[in-house]
């Protein structure tokens, strides 16, 4: 009954949100000419790209969970990895919370390797190194808008500077956390500690699962350089996510700074983790709205934008969706076997 009430929740809030952009939008005689006219004259050809450049980046995302499961002894082929990702898409989108795709890409990962600890560990590791990289390429992205473009593109418009300003704050204090936290998560010592507490009665059960994650966790701690390439691929595809914008833009005849782009890109999609909304439905496009208006983008492109993003998303996640009906009552053994040959690998 709870996760029923939560999910209603979830789903109020993004009918309420979308709702109120659409009135918002549609009930002003000049918003509603200048959206209308934007969507319906809009290049397919871009926003057949944008959708091509947002598969592409499920599949770098995949491969840099490949790496991480490499580092970690998995031997998964990268075919079997990429299916598993775009899954993972699939219910991200289309569950009330993002971590649901996370759910599920330790599951069927799991299934292959009946290693279900290193599965979960290889997930948890995999979104944190994802999270870095799209702080850390809002951050460089901040330091470029407030400290490179030159001063006088915000003469006139002293507020846009002092937003910008602010988001770069937010950007490396979100660096920083993220950090913080991937140290403390691959430290001996901190994971010892907690480890006490499974010494409670109340948690002695849980004991033997908890030392399977830390011993998991202990695979990454000299795996230096598997993390950075896992960092760089997912620096690659936090880009590749902002091209898609870049596309869409152009698709629809308009005009964003593309600085501004990988700025606001990844700080929307980090903000999208939050469970708040079904598939990040209204979620986004207030984001979106909200972010691009603190740099005067027009409020009808930026929502017009976040509607084909949301768009694409869905669209890029439906072959994650066909996967895994695919394999609906397939055992482990049979999707190893036949479906995944296992490869030979060695380590980063």
């Amino acid at each position: 009954m709870k996760e029923k009430l939560i999910t209603a929740v979830k789903a109020l809030i993004s009918l309420g949100l979308m709702g109120y952009l659409l009135f918002r939008f549609l009930s002003d005689p000049q918003d509603r000419s200048v959206l209308l006219n934007t969507l319906t004259t809009a290049h397919y050809g871009y926003l057949l790209l944008a959708l091509g450049l947002y598969v592409l980046a499920v599949a770098t995302n995949a491969l840099k969970w490949h790496i991480l499961l490499r580092a970690q002894g998995i031997p998964v082929p990268l075919k079997a990895v990429t299916s598993y990702t775009f899954v993972g898409f699939f219910f991200n989108n289309f569950l009330p919370a993002n971590i649901g795709g996370d759910v599920m890409r330790g599951f069927e990962l799991a299934r292959y390797t009946e290693r279900s600890a290193e599965a979960a560990v290889s997930v948890i590791i995999d979104r944190i190194i994802g999270l870095a990289a799209f702080m850390f390429t809002a951050v460089v992205a901040a330091l470029i808008a407030v400290n490179v473009i030159p001063p006088d593109q915000f003469a006139q418009d002293s507020e846009a500077a002092r937003n910008l300003f602010l988001v770069e704050v937010v950007a490396l204090a979100g660096m920083l956390v993220i950090t913080a936290g991937f140290v403390v998560l691959l430290s001996h010592r901190l994971r010892k500690l907690a480890g006490r507490l499974f010494e409670l009665k109340l948690l002695a059960p849980l004991a033997p699962l908890y030392q399977r994650i830390s011993a998991a966790f202990e695979a990454y701690r000299h795996q230096y350089r598997a993390i950075f390439w896992a960092f760089g691929v997912g620096v690659i595809t936090v880009l590749l996510t902002g091209v898609v914008d870049v596309a869409i833009v152009a698709g629809l005849n308009g005009f964003i700074s593309p600085i501004y782009i990988f700025l606001f890109n990844p700080i929307i999609a980090v903000s999208l983790i939050a469970p708040i909304s079904i598939g990040g439905l209204g979620a986004m496009s207030a984001l979106y709205v909200y972010f691009y208006g603190l740099v005067g983008v027009p409020q009808t492109l930026a929502f017009a934008l976040s509607l084909v993003k949301q768009a694409i998303t869905y669209l890029g996640s439906l072959p994650g969706g066909w996967l895994w009906l695919r394999r609906r009552g397939a055992t482990p053994s049979s999707v190893a076997s036949k479906q995944y040959p296992v490869e030979s690998f060695t380590d980063y």
